[in-house]
Parts: structure tokens; C-alpha cells; sequence
């Protein structure tokens, strides 16, 4: 019987039902957009910083001893050590392999030129860099750094007479592209000239074999460059961060398993010898801190769609109430309890809650897909646990919505709702 009045109510008043349709399926449609972004958002924010260079840098342990004096940093034993070049396919070969996006080695020093002195460095341009189980990887400074640009063309990489040189060097030199330079009586052509770079706009830039030559060290790199993709940080990985040892086994293994960037930057140390890989903090903090900023607003977002649309069903619940006081006082009269006119009418709103909740999920899908289109060129995809998460939130706030009005059928006596008299 209970069903054969609910399908009845259903097809009746079918004006306050479409209220409820659409309040109910716009704040759910504002909710599913929010979330599938928001799911998906931290991925992309990384990506998006990683155009602004590494966020994991690899030196060798003496280099990374260093002294903050004064809010400056020394490293009395730099450039006494180097790590080996023959090491670098182990940071690929860490149990987060796959989220090292590339790495790029760097070996700095001066040459002479004539009466000049140049600051050069050697690196990774687009090389092979074979490693287990992937024999054409390839990685260096055009993945790393995707930011810089050249006026020409990059060097080959292991070549022996092509360099760049920054656009401040040259601009101060009169540097042009096809000059010849003479370095340390190495005769070099300068097939591009280097813009967005940072360290490198004053250097001559060149492959690193050429710069292990002229500064005559064979198979050796001062560090080495590392874009990973991680996740924000948080409590536990800031905390493992600054003392490993206080973490137990539990939350050692969880931390160990996670892809922070902390994790990522230990795992390598852990296999390149001589090594202590540095997680760059003002990467990972930015990423972790527009995250969980974007992630809160659209909190606080969901929050009030679920106080608005709670609000708004408890207007319809109510003028539902009050449209049918007769039919709620003949019920009673027969021997319904109030609990069973609480379901019938909660039984309602669900049915509308968790249909208006489809309908809402696939006109929020198609609006996250729209903006995030729109703020990072590129297609956000679907998460699947967006579609049961806001039909529960449908189902919420025609629960909710219903509560207060529903406390008023306490009140109604059969004899004044059937007679208008007590």
C-alpha cells in the first residue's frame, strides 16, 4: 500500500517535485564537479610546477653538508666531491620508478677564453640513458626544464664542438648564433642562444662530455636534477622530513610506500652511491600548499550547497506538508502511525533525491570537464567514486530538508485536519 501511495504522490504536484528535482540536482551537479577536480587536481598542479624545473636534487654527501648562518646557506666542502656519471640510470630505478617524470646531470666549472673567463656547464640534452627493463629511455634538460627556450637549436648530446650560451652572456658579449668561441683552446660553434634560464643565462651550456673534457673531469658530475611526480605534503611526511627516527614501523612503511617527495628523494639516495638526494622545499610546499587551499575552498563550497538545498527542500517539504494535512489526518484516523508517515514521505524525497542525483552527477561531470578544459588545456577524465559520493550527498539533503517540517505531523490531530474542529 505504502508503495502505491508513494507512486500516487509522486505524479501529483508534480510542480513542487521539479522544485525538488532541480534544487536537489544543481547542488549535486556543483558538488560532483567540485569533487572530480579536486581528485584530480593535485596531479595536475604538479605537473604544472614541474615546468618551473626540479623539485628533488641529487649531490654527493660531503656537498650536501651545509650551514645556515644568518639565514644563508654554506657548503664549506663543495665542489671537493663528485658523484659518478655511470650511476645516474639508478634514479630511475627506484620502487617509484614511474614517477620520475626526467632527470638532468650538471657538471659546473670556468675556462679560459683569450682574456676571458667563462663559466660553463655540461648536461643532458635529450639522451639514451639506458636503464633496467627500458633500454630508449631518454631524459635531460629539454624534459626537465621545459620553461627554457633556444634562438637556434640545442647541442647534440655527447657533442664535441656545439654549445648555447645564456641570452645575459650574450647579450653582454655580443654573442650570436654561428660565432666560433675558443674554450681552453677547444674551438666550439654556438648553434643557440638561451632564454628562461636562471643560472645558465650568464654560462655557456654544452653536452657533458665536452665539459668533463675541458675541466678534465672524466665521468664525474657535480649533481644531478630530479622531476618527480608526487603528492602534497602532510603531517606524517613532514615529520619524516625532519626525524626519520620518530616514526614507527606502521607509520615508517606508510610514509616509505607514499609518493612524497621526501620518500622519493630517500628511495634514491638509498641506491645512487655516495649520494644524498634533497627534496627542493619550495616546490613541494607550493604544490602541497595550492592544493590543500583548492581543496578547502571547494570544501567550504560543498558545505553551503548542502545548507542551501537543505533550506530549500524544507520550504517544499513544508508546503507539501500543509497540501496534504487531509490526507495525513485520514491516515492517522485509520491507524497510521507517525512513523510510517515519516517514511512515506522520506520515501519520496529519496526516490526524487536519488534521481535528481544521477541527473546531477552527469551535468557535473560535463561542467569539471568544461573547466578544467578551461584553466589547464587539458581533459580531467572521470572518478568513478564521484558517482555513489553524491548520490549519498543527494540523499542527505532530502534527509535533512525533511526533518524539521516532518516534527509538525506530531501535531495534527485527525479531527481538525478531516472536520477543521478539535
Amino acid at each position: 500500500m505504502i508503495f502505491t501511495m508513494i507512486k500516487n504522490s509522486l505524479f501529483r504536484a508534480k510542480a513542487q517535485k521539479f522544485l525538488a528535482f532541480i534544487t536537489v540536482g544543481l547542488s549535486v551537479a556543483l558538488i560532483a564537479c567540485m569533487l572530480n577536480m579536486t581528485l584530480k587536481i593535485g596531479d595536475e598542479v604538479a605537473k604544472e610546477l614541474r615546468g618551473y624545473g626540479s623539485n628533488i636534487v641529487v649531490l654527493p654527501k660531503s656537498n650536501a653538508l651545509s650551514v645556515e648562518i644568518g639565514g644563508k646557506e654554506y657548503s664549506p666542502l663543495k665542489n671537493e666531491d663528485y658523484l659518478k656519471e655511470a650511476d645516474l640510470h639508478h634514479i630511475k630505478e627506484i620502487f617509484w620508478r614511474n614517477n620520475i617524470v626526467a632527470f638532468a646531470p650538471f657538471l659546473d666549472g670556468k675556462v679560459k677564453s683569450g682574456d676571458k673567463i667563462y663559466s660553463i656547464q655540461g648536461t643532458y640534452f635529450d639522451k639514451n640513458v639506458p636503464i633496467s627493463d627500458e633500454n630508449d629511455y631518454k631524459t635531460g634538460v629539454t624534459q626537465l626544464n621545459i620553461f627554457w627556450h633556444v634562438d637556434g637549436e640545442y647541442p647534440k648530446d655527447d657533442s664535441l664542438t656545439s654549445v648555447i650560451v645564456g641570452d645575459r652572456l650574450a647579450q653582454k658579449d655580443g654573442i650570436k648564433v654561428g660565432d666560433k668561441l675558443n674554450l681552453a683552446n677547444h674551438e666550439v660553434s654556438v648553434t643557440g642562444i638561451l632564454h628562461g634560464a636562471d643560472t645558465q643565462k650568464n654560462q655557456v651550456v654544452m653536452s657533458l662530455k665536452l665539459a668533463q673534457i675541458l675541466l678534465d673531469k672524466p665521468g664525474l658530475i657535480n649533481k644531478a636534477e630530479v622531476s618527480a611526480m608526487t603528492i602534497p605534503e602532510n603531517d606524517l611526511s613532514v615529520r619524516a622530513r625532519r626525524n626519520l627516527d620518530s616514526l614507527d614501523s606502521v607509520e615508517y612503511d606508510k610514509w616509505y610506500c607514499s609518493a612524497y617527495v621526501s620518500s622519493i628523494a630517500y628511495q634514491i639516495s638509498e641506491e645512487f652511491p655516495s649520494s644524498l638526494a634533497k627534496g627542493v622545499l619550495s616546490v613541494s610546499q607550493t604544490q602541497s600548499g595550492i592544493t590543500q587551499k583548492i581543496q578547502s575552498l571547494m570544501g567550504i563550497v560543498s558545505i553551503i550547497a548542502l545548507l542551501i538545498s537543505s533550506i530549500g527542500i524544507t520550504s517544499l517539504m513544508s508546503s507539501e506538508i500543509y497540501r496534504r494535512t487531509k490526507e495525513i489526518g485520514l491516515l492517522k484516523a485509520i491507524g497510521a502511525s507517525n512513523f510510517s508517515i515519516y517514511l512515506n514521505f522520506c520515501l519520496e524525497m529519496v526516490i526524487v533525491g536519488v534521481i535528481a542525483s544521477l541527473f546531477g552527477v552527469i551535468l557535473g561531470y560535463a561542467l569539471s570537464f568544461a573547466l578544467f578544459y578551461q584553466i589547464f588545456d587539458s581533459f580531467v577524465g572521470f572518478s568513478f567514486m564521484v558517482l555513489p559520493l553524491c548520490v549519498a550527498f543527494g540523499v542527505l539533503i532530502c534527509i535533512l530538508g525533511s526533518i524539521l517540517p516532518l516534527k509538525s505531523v506530531i501535531d495534527i490531530l485527525p479531527a481538525k485536519a478531516l472536520y477543521g474542529r478539535k
